[in-house]
């Protein structure tokens, strides 16, 4: 069986809508979209690039997916080879035309289908997507999460963790490594059970 990683890119206060661009997602008059790119820089894109290492698959969002559709299959360079080569695996409620080559919508059983995506394949990265993330947050359907935490702080926008977050452990994979712009990739693997608690001010 394969892996799932979580690529979350957000700020301080753990906001996630639209890093990318003013259009990527203004959904509640978000009036912050495109914050992530005064932060970008060499090192914070060689960072993400090697995160991509062994991608086989992508898994997205209806928005997320609609964004990269009309973008990557018109660019040239690493990530546009990666992504226009490897299946895209589509959740939505909707049936969206999949003009983009290799896409295949995923059935209504989202749990099951993201689960055979899983078993297909060696390493399957769900990029951006928040409401398909919150999915696979509730259901515990991921191995691993990179959050790229940015210093800025919005007080406003989607949350990476919303409605579906349910009680989870994390280990840390790597030590954090930061950028000069103060952007810090944190690297987790699920653990089975949940969080543990104790007392600290017994004994």
């Amino acid at each position: 069986m394969g892996q799932i990683h979580l690529e979350l890119f957000a700020t301080l206060d753990l906001v996630g809508q639209a890093p990318g661009g003013p259009d990527e997602d203004p959904g509640g008059g978000f009036a912050f979209g495109g914050w992530q790119a005064p932060l970008m820089s060499e090192e914070g894109g060689a960072q993400v690039q090697a995160s991509y290492a062994g991608t086989d698959a992508l898994l997205l969002g209806r928005r997320t997916y609609d964004i990269f559709a009309a973008h990557w299959p018109l660019q040239t360079g690493p990530f546009a080879e990666l992504f226009n080569a490897v299946p895209k695996y589509v959740a939505s409620r909707r049936d969206p035309e999949l003009t983009w080559a290799g896409s295949t919508l995923l059935g209504p059983d989202l749990p099951a289908a993201v689960r055979e995506v899983r078993a297909r394949h060696e390493v399957v990265k769900v990029v951006g997507s928040l409401d398909l993330v919150q999915t696979l947050l509730r259901e515990k359907l991921f191995d691993e999460l990179h959050l790229w935490l940015h210093p800025i702080t919005l007080g406003t926008g989607k949350k990476v963790f919303a409605d579906g977050t349910v009680p989870s452990t994390l280990r840390l994979l790597d030590p954090p490594a930061a950028t000069p712009a103060g952007s810090v990739l944190l690297r987790y693997g699920l653990v089975e059970g949940i969080p543990a608690t104790g007392d600290m001010t017994a004994g």
